[in-house]
């Protein structure tokens, strides 16, 4: 039951990978790309959060740019072209797609985001705090000057992060938690012992996989959902 569709992005088109499941309608999960772009993960996480029971769509933010998983030069680049207004609108145009989605049902929208996804989900919701009730950021988190305007920010956030990460290092992710928790946000970063960065991904292309880590996250990730959004 997926298929490609095309939504509004303030004034112009985006596009995006949209599942549903079997029973037809269900909590709509908004499913936020890798550096890699819209790739067989990425829709593989969709496929899952649809037969989870909710209605998943991720958005192309490369606007059908798209690097293979030994194409990491070209994967830094696309990330690097990206323009952040452009991005931030079409994540808000699926937002608010999904929102008004016939089969999407429940209280709001959630957001579940890998490596650059799961800092773009936490900026999404922190900029959209009118639908977006529910964050599963994996390994990725603003940092800097990327961060948004936290007051803002109501969803509840669940994120599971690597103990052993450059990218989006452990002591850092520990540091916005407590931040944000002093904001009276609900916000618990979990950083998982002996893991790397992009441990959930199915294509291991940086051979860091925990597939055993990766089965027992994923029930914990759809409760939530089902709890915060249901």
């Amino acid at each position: 039951m997926s298929e490609i569709v095309d939504f509004r992005s303030n004034g112009s088109i985006a596009s995006g990978y949209l599942v549903k499941p079997a029973s037809g309608s269900g909590p709509g999960v908004l499913v936020i790309q890798e550096w890699w772009g819209l790739d067989s993960a990425t829709k593989e996480m969709a496929d899952r959060l649809a037969a989870a029971g909710f209605v998943a769509l991720a958005p192309d933010l490369y606007h059908g740019e798209l690097a293979g998983h030994t194409e990491m030069d070209k994967a830094g680049k696309l990330m690097h072209a990206m323009p952040p207004d452009r991005a931030g609108r079409d994540m808000s145009g699926a937002i608010d797609y999904l929102a008004s989605h016939p089969a999407v049902k429940g209280e709001g929208i959630g957001v579940v985001g890998f490596c650059m996804g799961g800092m773009l989900a936490l900026i999404i919701a922190a900029n959209r705090p009118d639908k977006v009730k529910a964050v599963v950021p994996f390994y990725g988190f603003p940092q800097g000057a990327s961060e948004p305007d936290w007051s803002k920010l109501t969803a509840t956030v669940r994120g599971h992060m690597a103990e052993h990460d450059d990218f989006f290092p452990p002591a850092a992710a520990r540091a916005l938690e407590a931040k944000l928790q002093r904001m009276g946000k609900d916000v618990t970063m979990t950083v998982h012992e002996g893991t790397g960065h992009a441990f959930m991904a199915p294509h291991n292309a940086l051979g860091t996989q925990n597939a055993a880590l990766a089965a027992q996250i994923w029930p914990l990730v759809t409760s939530f959902l089902h709890d915060t959004l249901s």
